[in-house]
């Protein structure tokens, strides 16, 4: 196919610290960028933790107040959104410090806009519908996964129709990102695997996708590789400093490449699950992936098989198509022996209004290498709704049941 004209844009944080302890630099950070009073957006199970009180101890180190808005929830709404911005203003605060995973720096993101434009933050939804810049905010990431850290995007749900939107606008990306390792090393492992699982779909999303560059693709093959080699060990063990670390490059690499080439159908798909059944953002990317790579697979298959030989798999020999279906078995590979389940119907979702869904998933934005319909959509969601895994009744889920429990009963971020 012929490149017609088209441009290309990259947009990351201006300043990214990444490395052991260097979440110490947030003060430093948010006195460079001129706050002098900064509201930390977090959830209520970080700030009973003392991570919150941590990070406010580095700003107040730095000669920068700080107050804690603690009312971020799973699949953040416009009333978390509003309390935020007016928790902000009432407190007279000049900067925002995110403090956790996607719940939380999506949240900061749009407390930010509605701060600076008024309304509320669904006015804003879609792309670029923002006008002014946001306040400085610092993103400090507690999980390896979500990389809303960086992006340029936040994701907010209609809490009556639990449905999910973006606001995607280059004015909402993060003034500073910082990835610290050590503040991941307390992550449960059923948390580790799935936005580990959320990483690799980043990144495998972002680089089958037309939009996809160079650049892009740099970035996404080597977090395909670093996630292949490192979440395996980083679910184990936890205070395996070293697949910590590596895992924090991988996701921020999959955010580098998603935020340029964005995303598809697996996030449109998982968007609809995970609103409707509040379910953890990284387990249903996780269900999803390779039912949706199966079906996109002949858009660009070429891509796919690199995606099999960035996991560790071996492609002598094989046709290009072949390789490409090697590197969906790889996916699920990885997912069953980090303790994903492979159907919904292994988390206890029965049955559901298929075409609402379909439909739902049809609104999203989505970049692809093949199209869908409706009804091709419907058949997506049906397969991974009620296919169970041959060996389903002797895999062990207990590390994401947990996570999907603890999820539902509102204790931990369904965005990581």
């Amino acid at each position: 196919m012929a490149l017609g004209e088209q441009t290309y844009g990259f947009f990351m944080p201006p300043v990214s610290l990444m490395g052991l302890g260097c979440a110490k630099e947030t003060g430093l950070q948010a006195k460079i960028l001129g706050a002098t009073k900064v509201l930390i957006v977090t959830d209520a199970g970080l700030a009973k933790l003392g991570v919150a009180k941590t990070i406010q101890g580095y700003l107040q180190a730095a000669g920068i107040a700080a107050v804690v808005f603690d009312g971020v929830e799973a699949n953040p709404t416009e009333d978390n959104v509003r309390d935020g911005a007016k928790f902000y203003m009432q407190n007279q605060c000049d900067g925002l410090v995110s403090v956790g995973g996607g719940s939380a720096h999506d949240s900061a993101k749009a407390i930010g806009v509605v701060t600076v434009h008024g309304g509320s933050i669904r006015d804003y939804a879609g792309v670029d519908r923002c006008s002014k810049a946001l306040p400085p905010l610092i993103c400090v990431n507690t999980t390896a996964g979500t990389a809303a850290e960086m992006t340029r995007v936040a994701v907010m749900t209609k809490p009556e129709t639990h449905v999910k939107y973006i606001v995607a606008d280059w004015r909402i990306t993060p003034r500073v990102a910082i990835n610290d390792p050590l503040l991941m090393v307390g992550l449960p492992p059923g948390m580790t695997a799935a936005t580990g699982m959320d990483a690799l779909t980043h990144a495998i999303e972002a680089y089958v996708s037309p939009f996809a560059t160079p650049i892009t693709d740099a970035c996404a093959v080597k977090a395909i590789e670093l996630i292949g080699q490192y979440l395996r060990p980083a679910v184990a063990n936890g205070q395996n400093l070293e697949a910590r670390d590596k895992m924090a490059y991988a996701e921020f690499l999959a955010g580098m490449a998603c935020s340029n080439a964005m995303l598809g159908y697996v996030h449109a798909l998982a968007h609809q699950l995970g609103a409707k059944f509040n379910l953890p953002h990284g387990v249903c990317n996780a269900i999803c992936l390779p039912v949706v790579c199966e079906f996109i697979m002949i858009g660009d298959p070429k891509k796919f098989s690199d995606v099999a030989v960035a996991l560790g798999e071996n492609i002598a020999g094989l046709s290009v198509v072949e390789a490409a279906e090697k590197g969906v078995a790889a996916m699920r590979k990885l997912s069953k022996d980090i303790g994903i389940p492979a159907s919904f119907a292994e988390l206890g979702v029965v049955s559901t209004d298929v075409r609402t869904l379909a439909e739902g998933a049809m609104k999203e934005w989505v970049v692809t290498p093949r199209w869908a319909t409706v009804e091709e959509l419907m058949k997506l969601f049906y397969a991974v709704l009620a296919a169970p895994r041959a060996d389903a009744a002797a895999a062990d889920f207990t590390l994401v049941a947990g996570l999907v429990q603890a999820v539902s009963a509102g204790r931990v971020m369904a965005n990581g």
